[in-house]
């Protein structure tokens, strides 16, 4: 009943959150544009934030990782795919000429300083860092931004406060929103831990699924709402933003504030971190075909989501059909999809060149 409870005092908090934070920021006369890429996108993080932090406090490192590792999986397969699905998405060439690489590069980070099986302090520092200089980037590029990307991110978060009540109310919306996240925390938390002993399964798996599933929701809401309005660039802008945040943002807090910095479990160094490499690496072919996501290539992520978990389960469980799932996976499907990305990225650039 806590995890349950706790995963909707963290969706419910995260709206409030970025809904009042984002008024008071344009308020503020902060660019539109950050708003979108800082503000929003952290702030529909903020639920990964709070149970990353909760749990390296306390003491469940594998949840604090497999939070982070198996949301940023989640967003990229399960958010961008639905929303594109949805309707074919639009990527700007800002987010593949930096934003892409800069989450490729956090993510390749992240493996390299896991490498010794934990990552300490200093580590978190490093990441820390690597989110405050791509945010001054961000600010940097937003006076460039064009009078079209202007319109539309005022449009869904440039409600600007007139009188004191309306700032008052915006105030409180964030205070309540940072409440509810702390209380939900906690309860998701031991709720998680509860269901991995009840269960007989390692804390790492829940997080990878069930946790990462429920922090990320606000994601989920925040992109097909998006896409749907047609708005979609912010669709996935969000979820890059959101990733980059994840890695660099929760993982460097998590470290700094954990005793002993995250310990992180072979399993994830050895499959769960390779496969968040893959995944954001997999963005770029698909996002440079015409700076768009086609629907068919949304159902290539829902798919690969889907084998993702099923491989989680089945491992989880011990099955006897994990060896032959990996096989086939492993030797047909997944060169496969290389070759199809590869060929249709060659083609597209060409394309682009001859027109």
């Amino acid at each position: 009943m806590s995890f349950l409870a706790g995963i909707v005092l963290l969706l419910v908090g995260a709206e409030a959150l970025v809904r009042g934070a984002s008024r008071l920021a344009a308020a503020m006369g902060i660019s539109p544009l950050v708003i979108g890429l800082t503000v929003v996108a952290f702030g529909t993080s903020s639920p990964e934030l709070a149970v990353s932090l909760r749990a390296g406090l306390t003491g469940a490192p594998d949840i604090a990782l497999g939070n982070v590792v198996g949301s940023n999986i989640f967003n990229v397969l399960f958010v961008l795919g639905l929303s594109a699905l949805i309707v074919p998405l639009v990527v700007s060439q800002q987010l593949v000429r930096f934003d892409v690489p800069v989450m490729i590069g956090a993510s390749v980070l992240l493996y390299l300083l896991a490498l010794d099986g934990r990552i300490g302090r200093l580590d978190g520092l490093v990441l820390f860092a690597g989110i405050v200089a791509y945010t001054v980037f961000v600010i940097r590029q937003s006076l460039k931004e064009t009078d079209a990307v202007r319109a539309e991110y005022e449009k869904e978060y440039g409600q600007r406060p007139r009188r004191t009540t309306q700032w008052l109310a915006n105030i409180a919306l964030v205070i309540i929103g940072l409440a509810m996240l702390m209380v939900g925390s906690h309860w998701l938390v031991g709720g998680a831990v509860a269901v991995a002993q009840a269960l007989g399964v390692s804390e790492l798996v829940i997080a990878l699924t069930i946790i990462a599933a429920g922090t990320s929701l606000p994601e989920v809401a925040t992109s097909v709402v998006a896409s749907i309005r047609g708005e979609r660039d912010i669709a996935v802008g969000n979820v890059v933003g959101s990733c980059l945040f994840n890695v660099m943002a929760i993982l460097g807090l998590s470290s700094l504030v954990a005793p002993e910095g995250i310990r992180v479990a072979p399993a994830a160094l050895r499959f769960d971190i390779p496969v968040m490499i893959a995944v954001s690496v997999a963005c770029l072919p698909i996002f440079i075909t015409g700076y768009r996501i086609a629907r068919w290539e949304g159902f290539l992520f829902l798919g690969y989501f889907a084998a993702y978990t099923l491989y989680l389960i089945l491992d989880a469980a011990r099955h006897d059909a994990l060896p032959v799932f990996s096989a086939v996976m492993g030797a047909f499907v997944l060169p496969l999809t290389g070759v199809t990305l590869a060929v249709v990225a060659i083609r597209a650039r060409k394309a682009h060149r001859a027109g």
